[in-house]
Order: C-alpha cells, then structure tokens, then sequence
C-alpha cells in the first residue's frame, strides 16, 4: 500500500516559518535579560531585601516551570499556533505592567503572570521546531538561534543597564513591545503547520492544582526557613508535609488522568528519564549562576548595571559559542554524546571554580571560570531536549518536549531560591560576625556614619557602589563570601548530571520531522488495518468455496502459502 507523505519543507520554506518563532524567542530573551543586570537597582529603589530580590526572580521561574507542561499537553490537543501567539500576549503584558509596580510585591506578581506566558514561549517554540526541523538537520538552523541568543542574551544587559542608568529602570519593562507585535504578525504570515488533532481535548486540572501546590509549598518553605521561622518547626512540618502529600497526589492522579498533564508512562523510557535528571542541574547552573553573577558583579566588585552586563558576557559567550559549533557539528556526524559528556565536565569545572570567588578575584580568572560554565550549559542544555524529541512518539512530543524543559525551569527555580537561601543565610551570619569590624569603618566616616549605618540596617538591598570606603569593600567581601557559598550548591548536581549523561542511550537522530513520523505511523496502521483485512476476505472467500473436508491453500499478501481448514 501507498500513501502520499507530506511534502518535506524546503530551506527557503523553513526560514521563512522560523522567522515569527524566532522573534517570539527573542521577545521572551530580551525581556528577560533587560532586567537581569538593573535588578539589584530596581530592588534597591522599591525598598526590597534580599528575599525580595529571590522572590522577584523566582517567581517568573516558578510559574515558567508549573505553565511548562499545562503548555505542552495543550500543545498535543490545539492548534500551536494559536497558542503560541497568546502566550507572547501572556508574556509581554504582563512584563509592561511590571513596569508600574510600586513596590516589590506588586512587582512580584506582574513577573509571576509574565512566567505563564514564558512557560508557552519554552515548551511551544521547542514543539514547533520539532514540527518542521528533524533532529539531524536540527544543528543546520542553530547559527540563527545563535544569533538571536546572541543579541538578546548580550545586548539585553547592556541595554537594559544603559537605560538605567541614563533614564529609567522603568522602561527596561517596554523594550519587548515592539518586537511582540511584529513576532505576532510574522508569525501569523509565515507559520503554515498542521492544525489538525486526532484526540478530544481533556485539561487534567487538578493535576495543575497538585502540580502547582506542591511546587509552591515546597519554594516557600526553602525562602523562608531560617529567617521568617526556624528550619526545625511547625511552618516546616506543614510546608513539606504539605508539598510531600501534594506530590504523591499528583501522582495518582496522572496514573488516573485520561490526560495526564504529565504521562508516567514517559519515565518508563531511559533517554526520557536519565535527560530529566541531567536538565535539573543544567537549570540550576543556567539561571542560578546567571542571577546571582549579576549581583556579584555589583555587590561585590562595585559595577554599575551596564558594567555588570559587560562584565558576564564570557558566560554568554561560552554558552553561544558552544551550542553554535556543537549543533554543526551533530548535523554534520549525526554523533551527540560526546559533546554531551565534554559539556556536563565543563560545568562541573566551572561550577566548582565559581565556588572559590573573592571580591578580589582576578577578572582573568573569573572571566575563564564563566566561559566554562556557559559553555558547559550551551553544550548540553538544547541537546538534551534534541535527543528527547529523537525518540518521543508523535503524539507525545509535546508533553515530552515540555516535560524536559519543565524540570529544567524546576531545577533552575529550586536552585535560585535555595542559593538565594544560602546568600541570605550566610549574609545574616557574616554581619553578625563583622559587627565590629562595619561599626568601627562607620565610626571614621564623621557625619555620613549615621546615614550609612541606618541605610545598612534597614534591611533593604545596598547599592554597594555608593558606598563610601572603607565600609564599601567590607561590604563587597561579605556579599563575595556569601555567594561564593551559593554556588556550592551547583556542584554536586552537576556530578549527577555527568552519571545520567553516562547512561544515556546513545541512539543515532532521525532524518524525520515529527509531522513526517506522525504521517509514516499512520501509513503504517492503515497499511496493518488493510493486510488484516485482505487477509479477511481471503479467508472467507477460500472456504465459502471449499469443501467440508480437504486442504484450501489461501494466498495472504507478502506471506506467501499457508494452510488453512
């Protein structure tokens, strides 16, 4: 039996349809990385402390991660195009509307609504690609990404650290609006994909609630303890008790859900499963060490916003560089563990080396250690969602897709807000124990002493650069020390990365895109469907033919002879 494929896209086709999802990508990035090196600032200006400053953070990263998966699912029921220009509208209204708040709880809400639409950009750009770019051919287009993580993830900084030092940190919140108006036009233009899906659609909401719950309970528990109350106490008994019995209902509930927000029967697979484990780590080493750069940079060597931005760009550089020149190369050879195995080593080096900073660390020194950590992410981060989707059945890739980028943004939000516990944790301890050494450098300031000393005391974040000396490089050592400390935590993790990616099954990347795969299944069930039914007919035919008694030789299509009675 013969059936029409669908016709495979050509270069210039491709480029086209890549055109709105690329910018939509670009939205997501520069309104992201716009703020990233003015937020200690913007802090600072809305009266915010340290934990404020996670939350800000964390937040985005926590609806990113919850919004992920529900994104996903939605993706395998209705139309991605669709969905994917109402997560930009999701995403960029809420960042301009962070541009009003005033204060940081208002600010925290806008970057949590923000998430709900970043979660859509995340899981839905990695499924469209996946629609119309097999995984082979996949490395061809990665110069393009690269550019548009190049301009987004270098020039978002140092915009944003421009803009406010000359203007306002307030319009950070506006630079994406035009580009998300053009992202929905071109997309509108050039994204021809299939719409059509075979299966009802069912939203699985009480696994979001669980989902949602037990994440939340759990982020809480870890930005709180050891400030707002003790580690050991009733609060934490009902925080992790709570997200404990959420998680083993969430479970439940997928084991019984008609569509599970997130399919167990995934984990049964070990690329799926052991690329889950490794993204954990590479999510805390991408946005972990990324916020918390950022603060070092201007807590602790007295960078101003645009400085801070210059100062991380061989962090990016080494991610850009890698993921560029590894996505060739597999394209190329077709072989993608090695530098799978080489990245998550690079990451264990520059994690570990992070650890060691000083206020007066040589920026030689730190500039290597960035290098190594980005390009230990750039290295592993897309490739281990390519080899997911090199496996994951058809009508699975959305919430396959969306399943990896999820514990990747879990592991990255976990990560922020406990390194963020650790910086506040040791901060607390460091001031404490430098109580003397701070009232002493007040005391030789003369009349600026009680001005400094209250601002120190109010618990609002610093802007350590403003500081007179010597209280300033006191200052800058204890926020080094403290974050030194925070990026312990990556270490271990990024050992377990490097063991899942040990174990990972090393099978080649298909040619094939997933709309391709879809049509050739489905060929082949209407192919299983007719031989069945030839072999029917033929049957019936033979003996309504036959005598009672005797042999009937039956001809079944490409089974040659065989008997029958």
């Amino acid at each position: 039996m013969t059936t029409d494929s669908p016709a495979r896209m050509t270069h210039r086709q491709v480029l086209e349809a890549l055109t709105g999802l690329l910018l939509g990508m670009f939205v997501s990035m520069i309104a992201t990385t716009v703020v990233s090196t003015s937020m200690p600032v913007i802090v600072h200006d809305l009266g915010g402390d340290q934990a404020a400053y996670t939350w800000v953070i964390t937040s985005t990263l926590l609806t990113t991660a919850i919004s992920t998966p529900i994104w996903g699912k939605l993706a395998d029921l209705f139309n991605r195009k669709l969905l994917i220009q109402l997560a930009i509208i999701i995403f960029v209204g809420a960042t301009a509307a962070a541009g009003f708040a005033q204060d940081t709880n208002t600010l925290i809400l806008f970057r949590a609504i923000q998430g709900l639409g970043g979660g859509g950009l995340a899981a839905l750009s990695q499924v469209i690609m996946a629609d119309i770019i097999s995984p082979r051919e996949r490395g061809r287009y990665m110069g393009l990404f690269g550019a548009v993580m190049a301009v987004a993830t270098v020039g978002g900084p140092l915009l944003g650290g421009w803009v406010t030092d000359t203007i306002n940190w307030r319009w950070n919140f506006f630079v994406a609006l035009p580009f998300a108006v053009a992202a929905l036009i071109i997309l509108q233009k050039t994204l021809h994909i299939s719409t059509e899906r075979t299966r009802k659609a069912s939203i699985d909401y009480l696994g979001i609630v669980l989902l949602s719950s037990a994440v939340s309970l759990l982020l809480i528990w870890v930005t709180n303890a050891g400030s707002s109350f003790d580690w050991w106490s009733t609060e934490t008994v009902l925080m992790v008790g709570g997200a404990i019995l959420a998680t083993i209902a969430f479970v439940i509930v997928e084991l019984k859900a008609r569509e599970p927000l997130i399919p167990l029967s995934l984990f049964r697979g070990r690329t799926f499963t052991l690329s889950v484990v490794a993204s954990i780590s590479i999510g805390v080493a991408m946005f972990g060490t990324s916020v918390y750069l950022a603060q070092y940079m201007q807590l602790s060597r007295g960078a101003s916003p645009t400085e801070a931005g210059l100062m991380t760009l061989p962090m990016m550089a080494g991610l850009l560089i890698a993921s560029m020149v590894v996505g060739q190369l597999v394209t190329r050879f077709g072989k993608w563990k090695g530098y799978l195995i080489l990245g998550s080593v690079l990451l264990i080096a520059g994690s570990t080396l992070l650890s060691t900073l000083h206020y007066d660390t040589n920026f030689v020194l730190v500039s290597i250690y960035m290098f190594l950590t980005g390009a230990g992410v750039g290295m592993t981060m897309q490739n281990l969602v390519l080899i997911v989707q090199n496996v994951a059945k058809p009508a699975e890739m959305g919430v396959a897709s969306s399943g990896v980028t999820f514990f990747r943004s879990l592991g990255g939000t976990v990560g922020v807000s406990v390194m963020g516990a650790v910086l506040a944790n040791s901060l607390t301890g460091l001031f404490a124990d430098g109580k003397e050494r701070i009232g002493a450098a007040i005391a030789q300031l003369g009349d600026k002493g009680a001005e400094v000393a209250a601002q120190l005391s109010s618990g609002t974040l610093p802007e350590v650069r403003l500081l007179p000396e010597p209280v300033r490089s006191i200052i800058e050592d204890f926020y080094a020390q403290a974050i030194s400390h925070a990026f312990l935590i990556g270490i271990p993790l990024a050992i377990i990365s490097l063991v899942a990616i040990l174990f990972l099954p090393n099978k080649p990347l298909t040619r094939m895109t997933t709309s391709e795969r879809a049509e050739a299944d489905a060929a082949k069930d209407r192919g299983s469907v007719e031989d069945a039914a030839d072999v029917a007919i033929s049957d019936a035919e033979a003996l309504s033919g036959a005598p009672r008694t005797g042999t009937v030789t039956v001809m079944r299509p490409g089974s040659g002879d065989s008997d029958g009675r």
